[in-house]
């Protein structure tokens, strides 16, 4: 049975219980079936309703109507094998409600059953034969005006340009790291600054500047939450934000500029354990472009001058089969060629972007039938040509990043997909990890058409090898000499020989409970693991697990470090520091 994260919290069945006493039923409330996401819902004349949904317990019971408010009861019997029912079920719940144009919108009023809240509250039920209208998306661009001449770029030497740097590899060696470092003493710290705001978004570097990007929210208490847990509730801080893109010198942590792109309350929500400034930036030395979701995309040279912002809409990115939970953007640009790729899967439309990185003009657009999802797409080099390749739920699939036009797809993915498409040696790595699948696929490039296996086949032509129930949820996995290590949230990593996909190696790093959301990083035959209790994991690369070190950043870690020229910078909640040999 599939199952959103959510679900395992309440595996139960709420049967129908028998009419309120003295219930008064509205009339008004539309009693043919109706749907929402994945659920339908009847509310019958004489008070019942039901509700059900593919992966969800059934939800039934009575209604009455109080003024403005519609109140639902349910009978909760104890969960299967005498488990617990969940707490406050057994009592009403209560959602303001209204009725246009053959709708049912409810708001929550109030409810201690989490598992009718989560899926009534802010939802809106419309019949279940009306079609789907999708709005037109429009893509607006403002230019900053005309462009004479970009500043000459660094020399990339050094370079971490995007998300995990340079093809999202995560690899530098020659870097020298020093063998400990303390945060306290300063040992081997070679500067600390300061971060105002909140951002899961990782540092990216060119010549001598790091390129980072922020939201500072109008509540000082702004914070997010860490930890492994299923809720998938969305923050409360709707404030005014100002969402900025900074650029420090990565010699001394010293702000050189600091560029506001947007100040406005978000358009999105955002996850409790996420930010809204996810994405991180990428630049080719000239041009560094920064984006947050449906606040727009913001193109700017590196020193700093704006060049031009994109309004691609409202992304509404969340629980697919839940449509009111909204968990916010995660997809960084890429840049490849003087093109920015901008992945954007949304719950009601989905579409793969290309823009011209000097202009910000549109140079082709892909529609996609997809759910939401999390993962930065990338370029990959083949003898038939390069392809451009995005995680998802339905398909992974190859574009022609030139044109537009998809080359191949393959399905028996993931709900929901996060981490990142890596490459090596002609092979593409594409996992995801959320249950039942969970799966890890190593493609060969080149290949066209529909790669999706047979139930029950793990290769092909097209697939060198694949794994299920191995893949990690958040984590971008890391080849590194000719091995795949695989991080998942609960600390469990795994190493593979990447050409035949034998497992070498499946250990549980000892974290301190919060597990791990930033991606795996290696130099010089060494691992590095962020996790997200504040500390870095050392751990030697090779085909058994061997445990080095673990050194204590003090500041929980959401983001992925960048390695540059001898220097590991690491962005915590709070701080970004910069560890090097002194």
């Amino acid at each position: 049975m599939k199952r959103t994260p959510l679900t395992s919290i309440f595996v139960l069945t709420l049967m129908l219980v028998g009419p309120l006493c003295g219930a008064q039923v509205q009339s008004g409330i539309p009693t043919g079936q109706l749907a929402f996401g994945a659920f339908l819902a009847t509310f019958s004349p004489d008070g019942g309703f039901e509700i059900h949904g593919e992966g969800w317990p059934p939800m039934a019971g009575q209604y009455e109507v109080d003024g403005s408010e519609i109140v639902l009861n349910l009978d909760v019997p104890d969960g299967p094998e005498g488990s617990e029912a969940p707490e406050g079920c057994d009592q009403p719940g209560r959602f303001g409600y209204r009725v246009e144009n053959g709708h049912l919108r409810l708001q929550l009023v109030e409810d201690s059953c989490r598992l009718r809240g989560m899926v009534l509250d802010n939802s809106d039920w419309r019949p279940a034969d009306e079609e789907v209208v999708i709005p037109e998306r429009t893509i607006v661009l403002t230019s900053a005006g005309s462009v004479e001449s970009l500043p000459e770029p660094a020399p990339a030497d050094g370079a971490w340009p995007s998300f995990r740097g340079a093809d999202a590899s995560g690899v530098a060696d020659g870097m020298n790291l020093p063998d400990s470092w303390d945060v306290e003493t300063g040992e081997n710290i070679l500067w600390q600054a300061r971060i105002p705001g909140l951002a899961h978004s990782s540092p990216i570097v060119w010549g001598d500047t790091i390129f980072l990007t922020t939201a500072v929210s109008g509540e000082e208490s702004a914070s997010f939450k860490p930890g492994l847990y299923g809720d998938g509730a969305a923050s409360e801080d709707r404030s005014t934000h100002r969402f900025e893109l900074m650029a420090l010198d990565k010699r001394t942590g010293e702000v050189r500029w600091t560029r506001l792109a947007d100040e406005a309350p978000p358009i999105d929500k955002r996850h409790i354990k996420a930010t809204y400034a996810n994405p991180s930036p990428v630049t080719d030395g000239r041009i560094v472009v920064a984006a947050f979701g449906s606040q727009g995309v913001y193109a700017y040279d590196v020193e700093g001058n704006k060049l031009w912002e994109v309004d691609l809409g409202h992304l509404n990115l969340g629980a697919y089969d839940v449509p009111s939970y909204e968990w916010g953007p995660a997809s960084s640009p890429i840049l490849w060629e003087g093109v920015v790729f901008l992945q954007c899967d949304t719950q009601t439309d989905s579409f793969l972007v290309a823009l011209d990185a000097r202009t910000g003009e549109t140079l082709w657009k892909s529609d996609r039938d997809e759910l939401p999802t999390w993962g930065t797409p990338t370029v990959v080099p083949a003898e038939s040509g390069p392809e451009l390749v995005t995680n998802g739920a339905n398909f992974i699939r190859g574009y022609d990043p030139k044109t537009g036009e998809e080359l191949w797809r393959l399905g028996r993915s993931s709900q929901i997909t996060a981490p990142t498409p890596i490459y090596s040696d002609g092979l593409i790595v594409v996992a995801s990890g959320r249950g039942p699948e969970r799966p890890i696929f190593v493609i060969r490039t080149g290949a066209r058409g529909d790669l999706t296996l047979p139930q029950g086949e793990t290769t092909s032509d097209a697939i060198a090898w694949s794994i299920e129930r191995r893949g990690p949820y958040m984590p971008t996995p890391l080849i590194y000499k000719g091995r795949l290590y695989v991080i998942n949230n609960n600390g469990a990593f795994a190493g593979y020989e990447l050409a035949s996909g034998k497992e070498l190696f499946r250990e549980r790093t000892d974290h301190g409970g919060s597990g791990f959301s930033g991606s795996p990083v290696a130099a010089d035959g060494r691992i590095y693991l962020p996790g997200e209790d504040g500390d870095i994991f050392v751990l030697s690369a090779g085909d058994e697990f061997e445990h080095l070190a673990t050194f204590a950043m003090g500041d929980p870690i959401m983001a992925t470090p960048a390695l540059s020229e001898g220097v590991m910078y690491v962005r915590s909640q709070s701080s970004l520091f910069a560890i090097g040999r002194k």
